[in-house]
């Protein structure tokens, strides 16, 4: 039972073993593409482009047509006689009249200073929605490569698993076979059975674990991952460059996405600001309009048409609005110290985000570096202890002991490498640098 369901495990994590492996660029392609997350930024940028036009709009003439249509009936009565019915006097008593009537009118902001910083902030809205887009382009980069090396971490130690139980199973093989002759004891053999358990149990967790790996792939590029090209073998990881902090740190401090939109909401709380305090301001307005009456039907045999245009200033001043003005004014104000110490905290995070990737880098290549050397140390290591097994001089537990220290120094070596691509990606995200081109030199780096 317990092998039928490793075998279903193992098919499942590797049912596309046989398709052609896909590299790190193809799978961001298909995360352009497929990516939610990547989407919904793409739509907030189309509707932040709109934030100009509308606030252009209030600075423009608006023009409207208006009109209506009544009808008026009334028996003959002495008291409206000579009286001016819609510009046309009652001569007698009787009235049938159908009068319609049309205004258009046209209104030309001059002086409106709300409407002007509305247009000035509609700038900066637009620049912030553009920054917000830029980076989730970077979020979508460091998002895809981190899921692709997540699921290839996932496959190195399933692997390595797969390849720990083979030893283990020669080695529990090799300790009941010298307890049948009596060379060794049955503790060997116990040692051997439980190094051989605890492997089992490790690569059921190691599929789990990839098929959790290859599910949040997939919930970013919107399909079932295939195969994906592993690193190749010994491959050589290239320092950051320039090689000094202080760069790295500066770019971020300046150019991060999220101090460019930090910066661009504190200078529109400043127009809040302002836009607000046009509430005590006058506005002036042109205002021209042409309107037109006609009356038809019977009232004393008269009906006629009459046009009047008209063209002037309009102004408006505010005296008293229950201080609500003031109010306003006083929270934009507040709002702006938010504005900027919000602005000073993402860009100490900023900065502190290219320190912690640089440091990243470097000690992720420090690491790699140890341990290569400690792989070639523990290879020589699990050979001399089995060749130290078989005359006589290391026991069953020292064999089983090497290979296990083996195999986690290849994992670690792995995930080493892994982890100092990311940082490096990190790193010139961190910097606003990070780019689709950034993605080629790590792509250059898998087996294809």
């Amino acid at each position: 039972m317990q092998k039928s369901l490793l075998a279903v495990l193992m098919a499942s994590a590797f049912c596309s073993m046989n398709a052609q492996a896909a590299d790190l660029i193809q799978v961001y392609q298909q995360a352009l593409a497929n990516d939610a997350t990547y989407a919904s930024a793409r739509a907030s940028l189309a509707a932040g482009k709109e934030r100009v036009p509308q606030g252009r709009a209030n600075l423009l003439p608006t023009v409207s047509l208006s009109g209506g249509v009544t009808k008026n009936e009334s028996d003959g009565s002495p008291w409206n006689e000579g009286q001016i019915v819609n510009g046309v006097t009652v001569l007698g008593s009787n009235v049938d009249t159908r009068s319609t009537n049309h205004t258009l009118t046209l209104l030309q902001p001059l002086f409106r200073w709300a409407n002007w910083q509305t247009y000035q902030q509609s700038k900066l809205l637009e620049a912030i929605a553009e920054a917000q887009f830029a980076q989730a382009q970077q979020d979508l980069i460091t998002r895809v490569s981190q899921a692709y090396f997540d699921v290839l971490a996932a496959q190195d130690t399933l692997e390595l698993s797969q390849a720990q139980k083979t030893a283990t199973t020669e080695q529990l093989a090799s300790a009941k076979r010298n307890f049948e002759v009596g060379t060794q004891t049955i503790t060997d053999t116990h040692e051997a059975q439980a190094a051989y358990d605890l492997v089992v149990a490790q690569e059921f967790a190691a599929i789990n674990d990839l098929e959790n790996k290859r599910s949040a792939l997939q919930a970013i590029i919107g399909t079932v991952p295939g195969t994906l090209a592993p690193l190749k073998p010994g491959v050589q990881l290239a320092a950051p460059e320039p090689a000094q902090i202080e760069p790295w740190v500066s770019s971020a401090e300046r150019q991060n996405y999220g101090v460019v939109s930090s910066e661009l909401a504190y200078e529109s709380s400043k127009r809040d600001i302002e836009k607000n305090r046009a509430g005590h301001y006058p506005t002036l307005d042109l205002v021209a309009n042409a309107k037109r009456d006609k009356v038809s039907g019977q009232m004393n045999g008269i009906s006629g048409t009459s046009t009047n245009k008209a063209i002037g200033i309009q102004y408006s001043v505010p005296l008293f609005s229950g201080f609500g003005v003031t109010s306003r004014v006083r929270e934009s104000i507040a709002l702006e110290d938010k504005a900027r110490n919000d602005l000073e905290a993402t860009r100490r995070n900023a900065a502190n985000g290219a320190r912690l990737a640089y440091l990243g880098v470097n000690s992720g290549l420090a690491q790699v570096k140890a341990l290569q050397a400690a792989e070639v140390s523990s290879t020589s290591a699990l050979e001399s202890n089995k060749l130290g097994y078989q005359v006589g001089v290391r026991i069953n537990i020292d064999v089983l002991n090497a290979q296990r220290q083996l195999y986690v120094t290849r994992r670690d070596l792995s995930r080493a490498r892994y982890d100092t691509i990311m940082n490096g990606l990190r790193l010139k995200s961190a910097a606003g640098s990070l780019r689709e081109a950034d993605l080629e030199p790590v792509n250059n780096l898998l087996a294809k």
